[in-house]
């Protein structure tokens, strides 16, 4: 199957997986710092990888849950997200490079498992922004803030990110704060 990304002269991985250059996580985090907004101490990477977020964000002292689909030698358990369910309001944020084809599935579950005024942060191709697929979500949950990153940013198949620097493209961190209600706010990295 070929994709539409910026990968898309070769087959997609068949997870869906493309690592996040760690750098992107920390370009954004700095930009969050500067504008005053503090996440919650407790954040599950849900998407986790090899690690790449999840390391930022432990060397920043966050208490992180790393897990995903696949064990790829990093994590602390191994499920499909999308079928997580528990009986409680999680309090915890949800911050991922989730994969693309399942990207709205993600936010959604996300916020169906946070108590209110936690994050669900998400790494995501400008492109989220247009589709009257995602019109119901934006509607039902309105991102707070969208960080468009003013350089092209990079996520690697299989965490090659060598093999891939060529290929950055426009990313941006969609913010989402369960119970914001109102218009989004965009912000330049």
């Amino acid at each position: 199957m070929l994709g539409a990304s910026n990968h898309s002269e070769k087959e997609r991985e068949k997870n869906d997986y493309y690592a996040t250059n760690p750098k992107s996580l920390e370009i954004f985090l700095n930009k969050m710092d500067k504008d005053g907004i503090e996440l919650h101490r407790k954040i599950w990477e849900c998407a986790c990888g090899q690690g790449h977020l999840s390391e930022v964000l432990k060397e920043r002292g966050y208490d992180v849950v790393s897990t995903d689909l696949v064990n790829r030698g990093y994590g602390d358990d191994y499920f499909d997200f999308l079928k997580y369910e528990t009986g409680y309001p999680l309090d915890l944020d949800i911050l991922t490079n989730p994969p693309y084809k399942y990207a709205k599935e993600f936010v959604e579950h996300a916020l169906e498992l946070q108590k209110d005024g936690h994050y669900t942060i998400m790494f995501l191709k400008i492109q989220f922004l247009e589709s009257q697929n995602r019109q119901s979500l934006f509607k039902k949950y309105p991102p707070k803030y969208v960080y468009v990153n003013s350089e092209r940013q990079l996520c690697a198949m299989n965490g090659e990110f060598e093999k891939y620097k060529a290929k950055a493209i426009c990313y941006c961190w969609f913010v989402w704060k369960k119970g914001f209600k109102g218009e989004p706010t965009i912000r330049w990295i």
